[in-house]
């Protein structure tokens, strides 16, 4: 068991160093999207940050070395590209303000239900299927609208199939922020308040 709670508290691990070069590619992103609109480097961010996201899960449990603040960066690094590709869009108007909008704020209902957790005991609660796949459909739909803000088929076809990521995403992450408030319902309904709580 100590052992179990050694591994958790770790913080330098290989999947954890892949998480913190991720979140230190996002002011990048932003900045070749915004200033000098490389979008061709910023297209193969993106891709290095998939591979990442892929590579700093895969190695965590290949290698053993999951950990807790592995289970908090490596979302908190979705999340954050997620946001500014979003930002970055809108700024360059390549997808309206209202989606921009849109995205944030499930997180930002989202946080409001947390407070309500911890008289549970809880901090949080286990990621959905449906999260996790509407984050996928994200992060290939943005790079394929960066892709069709151009001319020609390739353009074309990218937006297009841009857009039907981004709608099945869009979908699919409200879809799992209704379920995780529904859980969240039932717990309040079905679970007495921490004692630590009480005792507060």
């Amino acid at each position: 068991m100590a052992d179990d709670a050694t591994r958790g508290s770790r913080v330098w691990t290989l999947p954890n160093l892949l998480s913190a070069i991720r979140l230190a590619g996002v002011p990048v992103f932003l900045w070749l999207v915004l200033g000098p609109e490389e979008d061709a480097w910023a297209l193969v961010l993106l891709m290095v940050s998939g591979v990442t996201d892929f590579a700093d899960g895969w190695l965590a449990r290949r290698l053993g070395q999951t950990s807790t603040l592995g289970q908090i960066l490596d979302p908190v690094a979705d999340r954050l590209y997620i946001l500014a590709v979003v930002f970055g869009l809108a700024m360059r108007d390549i997808i309206p303000w209202w989606l921009a909008v849109l995205l944030p704020l499930r997180d930002v209902v989202l946080a409001g239900l947390v407070p309500f957790l911890r008289t549970r005991g809880y901090s949080a609660l286990p990621v959905h299927f449906l999260g996790k796949a509407a984050t996928f459909n994200l992060l290939y739909a943005f790079p394929l609208l960066l892709l069709g803000d151009g001319d020609g088929v390739v353009a074309s076809l990218a937006e297009v199939f841009g857009w039907a990521f981004a709608i099945w995403g869009i979908g699919l992450y409200w879809w799992a922020g209704l379920l995780y408030a529904w859980q969240v319902r039932t717990l309040l309904r079905t679970t007495a308040r921490s004692t630590a709580v009480q005792d507060a």
